[in-house]
């Protein structure tokens, strides 16, 4: 029996989506969207273990386009993945990797001021006991904590946003509204936003005085439940140990997961190695890395998340000869979100997919569901949801 590891680097997407023009940021088409093309032409990138597995050679069977510097002959077994759920975010990634597709559309709300209805607000209030709320609105959280964060602590009133994405945000401030009321005001509201298919309720603690607000480590995601079991599932009822490395247990609401460690990204990579030394035979972990797309691709910093590739890079480098023999290591991604890109949101691109265990191997174009099926291959375990097996 042999262990099975998926991480998903999140937003590091390489272009070539078929459906691309379907989805905007904001009156711009994702045609021609490739977070890791782009970012390599746009600065030298030292990927050397992440191109060995493929990546060079993801990135051109995606889009046909070069990333300048990778492209090495693939020493591991490499493929680009395509998504067919009708959204560009989290959840939706998350879950057709794991076995289900999403079988509805996605609520979003408009880019207008207010973008939320007044029975919404009204409701957000009356959970909250305030009198009303601020922000209303589309908005980066970084941003909308330094321009409302000072007269959020002065009312008392929760800033509440959103996005391009299916999803709710509630920032607070952890010392003057409290943390704990905080995340009741979310969990409590989850319910009806769910109940709507909005996929998210995310709590967005901060901290500091004027001028100087930064968001905590204490956010909680509250995400509606996937519709049917996902590979985490699969593996639980076979009776193997899961194990969740970031936000993983958020996007599946702890459904098919024994235990969840969480993290900033270099904390995470800590909980992975440890759990590569320690995770029994026959276990699954799914982990999750964020920090590629909250820090820098929605912010279209394209020297930060060239550097945050190149620190997980060598990471994994020191992780890989640490895995024990008959180990399945697969590397892929949730959405693109392309730093290069106008706007602020995911762009809709497919994903790598890049396996250490296996040896070399072409894989082509799979499906995200493949990459369920695949584990569900490798840890001999009945799968219930679509996908072929590209082992």
């Amino acid at each position: 029996m042999t262990r099975a590891f998926l991480v998903v680097i999140d937003s590091v997407g390489i272009g070539g989506a078929t459906d691309a023009d379907a989805f905007y940021n904001g009156t711009r088409p994702d045609t021609g969207a490739n977070t890791v093309a782009h970012i390599a032409q746009a600065q030298a990138l030292n990927l050397p273990v992440l191109d060995a597995l493929g990546l060079g050679a993801a990135v051109k069977l995606a889009s046909g386009e070069d990333a300048p510097g990778l492209g090495v002959a693939p020493t591991g077994a490499w493929g680009a993945a395509s998504e067919v759920s009708p959204g560009k975010d989290t959840p939706s990634g998350h879950w057709e990797l794991a076995g289900v597709p999403v079988p509805w559309d996605w609520t979003y709300f408009p880019n207008t001021d207010p973008a939320f209805p007044e029975d919404l607000t009204a409701l957000i209030c009356k959970i909250a006991g305030t009198d009303g709320i601020l922000g209303n609105c589309h908005a980066s959280g970084t941003a909308i904590i330094d321009e409302l964060g000072a007269e959020h602590v002065r009312s008392g009133w929760p800033i509440v946003y959103t996005s391009a994405d299916s999803v709710l945000q509630i920032a607070a401030h952890e010392g003057t509204f409290g943390l704990e009321r905080l995340l009741k005001l979310c969990k409590d509201l989850a319910p009806h936003l769910h109940a709507m298919k909005v996929g998210r309720v995310i709590a967005r603690p901060f901290v500091g005085t004027e001028g100087n607000y930064t968001r905590t480590a204490n956010r909680k995601d509250f995400a509606i439940a996937p519709p049917s079991p996902t590979i985490c599932d699969d593996a639980q009822a076979a009776g193997r140990k899961v194990n969740a490395v970031g936000k993983i247990g958020d996007i599946f609401s702890m459904i098919g997961i024994d235990e969840n460690r969480k993290g900033e990204d270099r904390a995470l990579m800590g909980h992975l190695t440890d759990l590569v030394a320690e995770a029994e035979d026959g276990s699954f972990t799914f982990a999750n890395f964020v920090e590629f797309d909250s820090l820098y691709g929605h912010r279209r910093d394209i020297p930060g998340y060239a550097g945050h590739l190149e620190w997980f890079d060598a990471a994994l480098g020191e992780l890989l000869p640490k895995l024990r023999e008959g180990d399945l290591l697969i590397v892929t991604a949730d959405h693109g979100n392309d730093p290069s890109w106008s706007g602020t949101d995911h762009t809709r691109e497919r994903v790598p997919v890049l396996v250490h265990g296996i040896g070399p191997k072409a894989l082509g174009q799979v499906a995200f569901v493949d990459v369920a099926a695949s584990v569900a291959a490798h840890l001999n375990i009945q799968h219930s949801g679509p996908g072929r097996s590209f082992l």
